[in-house]
């Protein structure tokens, strides 16, 4: 008769089979996972899509973040929240690094979108206006006129050699509202995304008569966030979210189909829109982040221009930093 082995022995050849199984199903060792809390200005904006992409992909995961994120009803709620400690990194626009100089606990860490190749203006399929000298005195609605869309209008304006204000900025948001108000001619024209006017021209509701990536060469229209609190306590979790970024923007260029999917999933987009977004913007993603002269300098001039600061910056270095960028 074969002798019983002691329940003990039992339970241990029992856990080392287990644990053995494990080995097996999972041949990498798991990362810990740390939290971090990044917040986008505004839900429904192809620029932040790869956050939505590299969570999705398991891309920040891969570089031990849990990344939790928060949409915001715009850049100054997403500075508030950061000034609050309710997030950790924010994807914001340029122009709100002039906060930075009011004294916002944050520093922009990296450039992600340069000239606003999405930002378009709508007009009506009919409308009475064909070249852009037509614009001049015209009513064009902007999300408000100390807004990046109200900045450019303005450039637009002075381009033409019209001064800032050679054409008359409204607001009636959202943009639906917005594109209902331009039905009934009470206003000319508005400036939209590029998915919003993509879908407008495909119900035949607008036109797309402006490409402001054309017009505005020099810029940076959307950076990285981090909290001052964020660089003094864990820098690493900082360099490990944009080596994550980065790579998803590698991801999206190589994997349309999945990118089109989250496209879909997050901005409410169908297929035809989706797809044409991607083939329309993937080209305003920077590949390093790495922030330009020229560019800064337009920003510069932005603060003033939009009434955020008295006086241009004395040095634009102090708004941000390129340490934590991927080598």
């Amino acid at each position: 008769m074969r002798a019983r082995k002691p329940k003990a022995a039992l339970i241990a050849a029992s856990t080392l089979a287990f644990t053995w199984a494990a080995a097996i199903a999972s041949p990498t060792p798991a990362v810990s996972q740390e939290l971090l809390r990044a917040g986008k200005a505004v839900p429904e904006s192809f620029a932040f899509i790869p956050l939505d992409v590299g969570v999705q992909s398991g891309t920040f995961k891969k570089h031990g973040l849990n990344v939790e994120i928060t949409a915001f009803g715009g850049g100054a709620r997403l500075q508030q929240a950061m000034a609050a400690d309710s997030i950790d990194v924010g994807l914001g626009s340029g122009p709100e690094m002039a906060y930075i100089e009011k004294g916002a606990p944050v520093k922009s860490v990296a450039m992600v979108v340069g000239p606003p190749v999405y930002l378009v203006l709508l007009v009506r399929p009919d409308s009475p206006i064909k070249a852009v000298s037509d614009l001049k005195g015209r009513k064009i609605n902007v999300s408000s006129v100390r807004s990046l869309t109200g900045w450019l209008v303005g450039e637009l304006s002075r381009q033409q050699g019209w001064g800032p204000r050679g054409i008359d900025l409204v607001n009636f948001s959202p943009s639906r509202t917005a594109i209902a108000v331009m039905k009934t001619g009470q206003i000319d024209g508005m400036m939209t995304d590029m998915t919003f006017a993509l879908r407008a021209e495909q119900n035949r509701e607008g036109k797309i008569f402006v490409r402001f990536g054309d017009l505005v060469k020099d810029f940076h229209t959307h950076v990285v966030f981090a909290s001052d609190k964020l660089i003094a306590r864990r820098p690493q979790s900082i360099r490990n979210f944009l080596l994550g970024w980065f790579e998803t923007i590698e991801f999206m260029r190589a994997n349309k189909e999945t990118t089109v999917k989250v496209a879909m999933q997050v901005l409410g987009l169908d297929e035809s829109i989706a797809s044409q977004a991607y083939d329309n913007l993937m080209s305003m993603f920077s590949a390093d982040g790495r922030f330009d002269s020229k560019a800064l300098a337009a920003l510069s001039r932005s603060y003033v221009e939009l009434d955020l600061l008295p006086r241009e910056p004395k040095d634009m270095r102090q708004l941000y930093t390129e340490e934590f960028l991927p080598k």
